[in-house]
């Protein structure tokens, strides 16, 4: 029940790592019969630090997500960040579990959690709006890591009390039965989101597209690109604020 946690760098992968991950961790189980439980920690949030501290590349991964094969995270609470740990060493099973790992979020003064959230419960696959109000709610944004804080800020800063932002915090296996009940509770939601930092090409949009059936998202990101992101901090910054701007409708 050893818990093994690499933190990987986005240069590991040029050094033979993502065959490591194309040929034994996703496939153990079906290929070679072999279970294993190893974590992963992966540097992934576009902070303004260039495109090789930015991405780690979480639309590879989502790729060779099948059969429940292994686990795609992202944790935007110390506290989910815990129990995703310690469920994984709870677990009477083994899967690989990879997180992807917001630097900015170790400082973040938004980012915390109670003890009583880190004693009680457990991992949270999607974490709901808790301020919204559900006959209230006409835009439904659904997002991943931590543009999320950015999409707070600014729906606080402009009290848009019509949008709930939902945070999908487990992205594989997906959480159908949670999101379709967040579905229901919204009941007067006529517009749908998805909000992601990566480039339309990159993230997780095509899982999303590719999993989630019955609702008509419309995509917020930045556009396809060759590279994960800008080497400049300067356009880094305006296109942030660009995705920020496009979900309030400014």
């Amino acid at each position: 029940n050893t818990l093994v946690i690499w933190e990987a760098q986005f240069g590991d992968f040029e050094n033979g790592a993502q065959v490591i991950i194309d040929q034994y961790l996703s496939s153990a189980e079906d290929k070679w019969k072999q279970m294993n439980g190893i974590v992963l920690l992966l540097p992934h949030g576009y902070e303004g630090q260039g495109a090789e501290h930015s991405n780690a590349r979480p639309e590879r991964f989502l790729q060779l997500c099948a059969q429940n094969n292994m686990q795609v995270v992202n944790c935007t609470t110390p506290a989910n960040f815990f129990h995703v740990l310690r469920r994984q060493m709870k677990h009477d099973f083994r899967k690989p579990l990879i997180v992807l790992t917001p630097k900015s979020l170790l400082r973040h003064p938004k980012c915390f959690s109670t003890i009583d959230d880190l004693v009680n419960g457990g991992f949270k696959e999607i974490i709901d709006d808790a301020s919204a109000i559900p006959n209230e709610i006409t835009k439904m944004v659904f997002c991943s890591g931590k543009i999320y804080y950015e999409l707070l800020s600014e729906k606080e800063k402009l009290n848009r009390k019509e949008i709930a932002i939902i945070r999908i915090e487990q992205l594989y296996p997906f959480p159908q039965e949670q999101f379709q009940n967040l579905i229901s509770k919204y009941y007067s939601a006529k517009e749908y989101l998805w909000v992601q930092e990566e480039p339309e090409n990159m993230g997780a949009w095509s899982h999303i597209l590719r999993i989630v059936k019955g609702v008509n998202f419309k995509l917020i990101s930045r556009p396809e690109s060759a590279s994960p992101a800008s080497g400049s901090h300067q356009a880094h910054d305006r296109e942030q604020r660009t995705l920020i701007e496009m979900v309030f409708g400014k």
